[in-house]
């Protein structure tokens, strides 16, 4: 009799800080693009908002020292109370930000609870 194929082990996490990580870094690239312009303050916004997500799904995943980055830069982009920064020095911090947002995007692990998995396998 034949053997049925193994099925590979279900994930016991998920990534859920990767797709805002993403955005948020193309939304600093892009936005390099507008730093002289009034548009900028909708850069402001998307890259504060992500970054508090983020730092959302770091909490949940228990991976607390993600905040040490993501604070700074929840306060620099904030759009509320603008710190008023401009030249190479604010076109510096735009790319360099980039890094720690993919970097927690990848890194963020958050558990996956067994019985979301077990309704998982039912549902298949």
């Amino acid at each position: 009799m034949a053997k049925s194929p193994a099925r590979p082990a279900e994930p016991t996490f998920s990534r859920p800080a990767l797709a805002p990580g993403i955005l948020a870094a193309i939304v600093l690239m892009a936005g390099v693009a507008f730093i002289e312009d009034s548009w900028f303050i909708a850069v402001h916004f998307a890259v504060t908002i992500l970054a508090v997500i983020i730092g959302w799904f770091a909490i949940q995943g228990r991976q607390y020292w993600w905040l040490i980055v993501l604070v700074p830069i929840i306060v620099l982009w904030n759009p509320v109370f603008p710190l008023p920064l401009s030249g190479d020095g604010w076109f510096a911090a735009q790319l360099i930000a980039a890094i720690p947002f993919v970097a927690a995007g990848v890194m963020i692990k958050v558990d996956t609870p067994a019985d979301a998995r077990a309704e998982d396998r039912r549902r298949r």
